[in-house]
């Protein structure tokens, strides 16, 4: 009897609906931004961010305090399923002149996929380079050659990029700012 007792009180809860609900309800701004920095268009963006929501309703198993992290990675995943970057699709002779703040996000928004992947989940998402590669399906070389060359065009080292924000805060459409009303 006690050893019921005990494994009871030792029973896991998991994250609800309404916990990932809150989560992209407070960080909708955030995650569009995120969605629309991997796949460079606002419709596409939208998709993305509509599928990942989805995705954390229906077949997400994790503890509540992993919402947020599973919900940013949930629009990685989707993004990667749509966009499909490839290593190959990288562009090496990117212009490396110096920019000011201001026009990082005009310059990331141009970037080739692959390298926007690259930086958004190294820099921004702090993936490490394997995680990185092991998402991409590629080898880790080709990440850390697209990282080397996404900081470079960009003039930063990666230190002073905030981590796990967008490239920009672009509004999302009204369908998307309804989305804790109708899940």
């Amino acid at each position: 009897m006690s050893q019921i007792t005990a494994r009871s009180a030792f029973r896991v809860s998991h994250a609800e609906r309404k916990d990932f609900c809150a989560v992209f309800d407070k960080d909708m701004h955030t995650l569009y931004s995120l969605a629309l920095l991997l796949t460079a268009e606002h419709n596409t963006a939208e998709q993305c961010f509509l599928v990942a929501f989805d995705d954390c309703l229906t077949s997400a198993d994790v503890l509540p305090d992993w919402t947020r992290s599973w919900s940013r990675r949930a629009i990685v995943k989707q993004a990667i399923r749509v966009v499909k970057p490839r290593p190959q699709d990288s562009d090496s002779a990117f212009v490396t002149s110096p920019v000011d703040a201001q026009q990082v996000p005009d310059r990331l928004m141009r970037m080739r996929p692959f390298d926007r992947f690259v930086f958004a989940m190294t820099v921004l998402e702090r993936y490490t380079v394997r995680e990185t590669a092991a998402l991409l399906n590629c080898v880790p070389s080709d990440v850390e050659k697209a990282r080397v060359r996404v900081l470079r065009a960009i003039g930063t080292t990666g230190h002073d990029v905030a981590p796990a924000a967008g490239a920009t805060s672009i509004q999302p459409s009204q369908a998307s700012t309804n989305l804790a009303a109708t899940a």
